[in-house]
C-alpha cells in the first residue's frame, strides 16, 4: 500500500512517516509544496531507518504527485492550510483514495491552548466538505505527541481515535494505524463526533505544559 503524507516534512508528518517506514512494508510518499524539500526529508527519514539496520521505501514528491500515487492520503498540514491543500489535490483523489485528517484547530493564550474549530464544527468536517463527494474521509492521529512519534526508541503505548462516515475507509485506516507498534486504533463513530475527538489535543498539550514529567503525554482508554 502507498501512504502519502502531504506536508510530510513537518512534525506529525515526520513521526508518521518514520513509524510506517520502520514498522511496516508500506511505501511512504512524502509530499510538500516544494518537491525538493520533500525529497530532502525523504532522504533524511531513510537515513534514520537505515541507521537502525532496517530497510524502507520512502520517496519525496510535490503534494499533487504524492496524492495521485497514493492509496491513503494524510493531510499532515496545519489546520489553516487544510482547505487549500485539499483544493490543490482534489483532482488527484478518487473513490479508491482514503483521505485522512489529523489536524486540530487551536488558539493559544497565556493560560495554554484552547480548541478553536472552523465554522464546520471540526477540521475533519471541513475536509469532508472540501473533498470530492466520492472520496471517503477519516479523522485520525489527532492526539499523538509528534516528538515521541518521531523517536523510534520510544514505546508509544497510546490510542488514536477514528471518526468517519464510511466504514470501509475507517477499517483501512484502523489497519494501517495498528501496524504502528504501540498504537491502538479505536472507533469513535461518525464525523459528527470529530469535535469531541479533536478537542482532546489541546487538553493533552496543556497537561504536558503544566507537568514537568509528562512532556510527551498521550491518551489511552481502559
Amino acid at each position: 500500500m502507498r501512504i502519502a503524507l502531504l506536508g510530510g516534512t513537518g512534525d506529525i508528518g515526520e513521526g508518521l512517516a518514520l513509524r510506517w517506514a520502520h514498522d511496516t512494508d508500506h511505501e511512504v510518499l512524502i509530499g510538500s509544496r516544494d518537491p525538493e524539500k520533500a525529497r530532502d526529508s525523504a532522504s533524511e527519514y531513510l537515513e534514520t531507518i537505515e541507521a537502525r539496520g532496517a530497510e524502507a521505501n520512502i520517496k519525496g514528491f510535490d503534494n499533487e504527485m504524492a496524492a495521485d500515487r497514493a492509496d491513503i492520503v494524510v493531510l499532515a498540514v496545519p489546520p489553516y492550510h487544510v482547505g487549500d491543500t485539499v483544493d490543490s489535490v482534489a483532482d488527484k483523489l478518487d473513490s479508491d483514495t482514503v483521505l485522512v485528517s489529523p489536524a486540530v484547530g487551536m488558539k493559544g493564550d497565556e493560560d495554554g491552548l484552547h480548541y478553536h474549530p472552523p465554522g464546520t464544527g471540526s477540521v475533519t468536517a471541513l475536509v469532508a466538505q472540501k473533498a470530492p463527494d466520492e472520496v471517503p474521509v477519516v479523522g485520525a492521529f489527532h492526539n499523538l505527541a509528534a516528538a515521541k512519534l518521531a523517536n523510534l526508541d520510544a514505546d508509544l503505548d497510546v490510542d488514536t481515535l477514528l471518526v468517519s462516515d464510511v466504514d470501509d475507509a475507517k477499517t483501512t485506516v484502523h489497519q494501517v494505524a495498528e501496524e504502528i507498534d504501540g498504537l491502538r486504533a479505536l472507533d469513535a463513530g461518525p464525523i459528527a463526533n470529530a469535535a469531541e475527538v479533536e478537542s482532546v489535543t489541546p487538553l493533552v498539550i496543556n497537561i504536558a505544559r503544566y507537568n514537568d514529567d509528562m512532556h510527551d503525554v498521550g491518551v489511552q482508554f481502559n
